[in-house]
């Protein structure tokens, strides 16, 4: 089911992990309305990126995918409003972040993970956006203020 002009439900809750550990990754109704707010927000990334297709690498996860994947017990993944994402025909991840950073998108957050990925969060309705840059080196090392190279 397509939410957006270029995100599906499908595509926002796909995980590999899920599928493999046979874990069930439906969102409950509350996560599919933030899943909307996040494909709206996805497609202005889109934008702010020249139009280009986004990857989401990781989506929507259930509390039990998320800890078997490791994310935070808190992480903004099992509500919705956030998506691991590269756009290889835009740059390296750190030009993505940086290119959705200076766009003025109300984004809660974004971060630079482990030189690898993009983490974009959107805030839940009703909040302001924090527009927190962060990057992450390694897991030990936790995340610093600032959008930096890996």
């Amino acid at each position: 089911m397509m939410i957006t002009a270029h995100f599906s439900l499908e595509e926002l809750t796909a995980s590999e992990v899920a599928a493999r550990a046979a874990i069930d990754n439906t969102p409950s109704p509350e996560a599919v309305l933030n899943l909307v707010r996040l494909a709206e927000g996805l497609e202005l990334v889109r934008l702010a990126l020249g139009n280009r297709s986004i990857h989401v690498t990781s989506g929507f996860r259930s509390p039990k995918l998320n800890q078997l994947v490791g994310g935070s017990k808190n992480s903004i993944h099992i509500q919705g409003l956030a998506a691991d994402i590269l756009c290889p025909s835009f740059g390296p991840p750190l030009e993505v972040c940086r290119a959705i950073a200076n766009s003025g998108i109300g984004t809660d957050q974004v971060i630079h993970e482990f030189g690898h990925w993009c983490h974009v969060a959107f805030p839940p309705p009703g909040r302001l956006a924090r527009h927190e840059l962060l990057t992450i080196r390694t897991a030990a090392a936790g995340a610093e203020l600032g959008l930096r190279s890996v």
